[in-house]
């Protein structure tokens, strides 16, 4: 008789401080000591699959390699719905308080350039895609595991985020990484109600409810586990939410006019080590400065595509990727990128420096980032006045009162 099985569906390394990885493990084993086969679905997104050595450290010992399975997000996707462009647009037009066609607002309406794109990019339907696995009818019980964490794209992280953009397909994590960036990355990070959540919303009462997920969602402060909210339902993710709110929210009186953050050796990227710039925007002064130390970034995007279009377009402010996304086919086709772009751009508010060694000034400054070598920088975590952060991904700065 075959086992009942059981799908894990964790964070991947790119959230080390999220216990994604010791709940997994305690999960995995008592399962299998309750007689269940048990599989892990590391919920990648656009993030690149993690190596032998990469699983060992983050799901600790004693699971079998071959239980771990990788999510394509390219290829390896299944269609369960879409969301009417329709919907789409109310969305976004809600949030600002005004409608796509007539400007105003903070956010797609406030110029007709950002309007007209909007309306071209969301004239069809945004796709609902996610794993093949998780469509996989033998599996009794899919536990989707991860961090409530302020996010740029979500507002929080995790709950149904785990599932249609970590186990997602290109169609709906472009789109939705577009309605992010539409609405404006201050108005969303830290928030719950927010257009690309009411996205993954519909996605959960429509599409996701009549599979057996379960959510296990974790706040972590300071790297200390202060809380586990176990079932499903939006109620469990707003009281995950609140007390993220609560604990992952750093307000300073004053804005910062030179902030240093630490990437630390594990991220190799911009496109994860962005949040450098992501979680401190909204702290930092207009004209003031962010040093990023980065000593294992040695590329730009996750995959090979992202990577190029990163080094083909560069970090060249909201305004050019817009326009480019109107002309450009590949950026059509990749909207997670121009999100992304249009993210790690500051246009012009304050400058960015990388110091990464593994990159070389050539292919920083190529981007439209300053370029600081690794010896200079690594000084000015400890000058005066510098504003220092050890690692951006625990949570969100903000300005008070903002």
């Amino acid at each position: 008789m075959m086992k009942p099985k059981i799908l894990l569906v964790p964070p991947d390394g790119s959230r080390p401080y999220s216990y994604g990885g010791v709940l997994t493990n305690l999960y995995y084993h008592q399962f299998t000591r309750a007689g269940k086969h048990v599989d892990i679905l590391p919920a990648l997104g656009t993030h690149a699959p993690m190596d032998s050595a990469e699983l060992s450290a983050f799901f600790g010992e004693g699971i079998p390699p071959e239980r771990f399975l990788v999510h394509d997000w390219r290829n390896g996707v299944e269609k369960i719905g879409e969301i009417p462009a329709e919907y789409v647009r109310e969305v976004i037009s809600d949030g600002i308080g005004g409608n796509m066609d007539s400007g105003g607002g903070n956010g797609v309406g406030t110029d007709s350039v950002f309007g007209e794109t909007v309306r071209a990019l969301f004239s069809q339907n945004i796709p609902v895609e996610i794993s093949k696995y998780l469509t996989d009818p033998s599996y009794e019980s899919i536990l989707s595991i991860g961090q409530v964490v302020p996010h740029e794209v979500a507002g929080m992280a995790n709950y149904t985020k785990n599932i249609v953009v970590g186990c997602g397909g290109s169609g709906f994590i472009n789109a939705s990484h577009m309605v992010g960036a539409a609405y404006g990355i201050e108005r969303t990070q830290g928030k719950t109600n927010t257009p690309v959540r009411k996205l993954f919303d519909y996605a959960e009462e429509r599409f996701l409810s009549r599979l057996p997920i379960v959510y296990a969602l974790t706040v972590v402060e300071s790297e200390t586990l202060c809380g586990l909210f176990v079932g499903r339902g939006r109620a469990i993710f707003e009281k995950a939410a609140a007390l993220s709110a609560e604990r992952n929210i750093t307000y300073v009186a004053e804005p910062i006019k030179n902030c240093v953050v630490n990437l630390g050796e594990g991220v190799r990227s911009t496109w994860l080590g962005n949040k450098a710039i992501y979680r401190t925007r909204m702290a930092i002064a207009d004209g003031g400065s962010l040093l990023v130390l980065a000593p294992g970034v040695n590329r730009f995007g996750e995959d090979d595509e992202n990577d190029r279009l990163i080094r083909k377009y560069g970090y060249s402010g909201r305004e050019r990727v817009l326009s480019l996304c109107a002309t450009e086919k590949d950026l059509q086709e990749n909207l997670s990128v121009a999100a992304h772009l249009i993210h790690g751009s500051t246009d012009g508010r304050f400058t960015v420096t990388y110091a990464a060694p593994r990159l070389g000034r050539e292919a920083v400054e190529a981007v439209g980032y300053r370029y600081m070598e690794w010896e200079e920088a690594v000084k000015l975590k400890d000058a005066d006045g510098a504003y220092y952060i050890e690692n951006p991904a625990t949570g969100l700065w903000s300005l008070s009162g903002s």
